[in-house]
């Protein structure tokens, strides 16, 4: 299996992207997703700044794949998103059925993120048919069913499994960071830079529940299947995901390249997440529910 690094779902400065990447082309990943997937307000990073990026990775010996955003509201981000889509250059994640279908029409390859929604091998052979090279499964499908899956999928797709990370659960027109602050979404002041990896949702109890990241609501704990991968044989993944957060990425990327190296002992990510880690929709069930998270 490869290691990929997803893309950055929070908003960063540009100083911290520009210092984060640097790090990433040193780090033992196979492929590198860069884009603005949540909200096309966040304009630090502008296309120019992602393509000099992609570049920058691609000469570092890393596969880069250019994502686009989940939930589009407005022309202009139809235009962006045409521009992503005719780069020239890289592959590109698609993360919803316009960008689906602005890639097939130009007879471009493409991989289906997980906002895609396929939850079954039909849908799969229709996207291959249209040019999909590799899919991402929604995050609340199980490993039985990722199993019955990947035993009618068409053999040329790739399965790339989100691995680690706060999971993208849903979009939504409203900006809930904004209206945490009591600010209207068009005078929203950034509120997201406050937040590199979310602003955490407690229960009344005290529990960490969900995590806000603009319009983007994200699970408060950190999906963690490393302690899956020996599991994971006869499954067809074929990449594991990491989806960065703004501390420790490094050691995360570490852990999982020295696990599928065949490393022995695996190490307890635990003190690495912002709030702690889960794993139940692997198991389907809850997923906050924890196993060996």
């Amino acid at each position: 299996m490869k290691l990929s690094l997803g893309p950055v779902q929070y908003y960063w400065s540009r100083e911290d992207l520009l210092d984060f990447y640097r790090q990433v082309a040193d780090m033992p990943v196979d492929l590198v997703y860069l884009g603005e997937t949540v909200c096309s307000k966040r304009r630090l990073f502008r296309f120019d700044d992602w393509m000099d990026t992609a570049r920058m990775l691609r000469d570092a010996g890393k596969e880069v794949v250019l994502s686009t955003l989940a939930l589009l509201e407005a022309e202009s981000e139809l235009k962006t998103l045409r521009r992503i889509c005719a780069n020239g250059e890289f592959l590109v994640e698609a993360n919803d059925m316009a960008a689906v279908q602005l890639l097939s029409a130009a007879g471009l390859p493409f991989v289906a993120g997980p906002t895609v929604n396929i939850y079954n091998a039909a849908t799969l052979g229709v996207l291959a048919d249209a040019g999909l090279k590799r899919w991402v499964p929604a995050v609340e499908l199980d490993k039985d069913t990722l199993a019955a899956i990947g035993q009618e999928a068409p053999e040329q797709v790739e399965t790339e499994l989100f691995a680690w990370g706060r999971m993208p659960l849903a979009m939504s027109a409203r900006c809930y960071t904004a209206r945490a602050y009591d600010l209207p979404k068009d005078d929203c002041q950034y509120r997201c830079l406050d937040h590199a990896d979310g602003l955490t949702l407690r229960t009344r109890e005290g529990e960490p529940f969900l995590a806000i990241n603009g319009i983007q609501t994200q699970s408060a704990l950190t999906c963690n299947l490393l302690p899956e991968i020996k599991t994971m044989d006869g499954l067809g993944i074929d990449v594991l995901r990491i989806s960065p957060q703004a501390r420790h990425t490094d050691r995360i990327v570490q852990a999982f390249a020295e696990a599928l190296q065949g490393g022995s002992e695996l190490p307890d990510l635990q003190r690495l997440m912002p709030v702690g880690g889960c794993d139940g929709y692997w198991h389907g069930e809850a997923g906050m529910r924890r196993h060996s998270a």
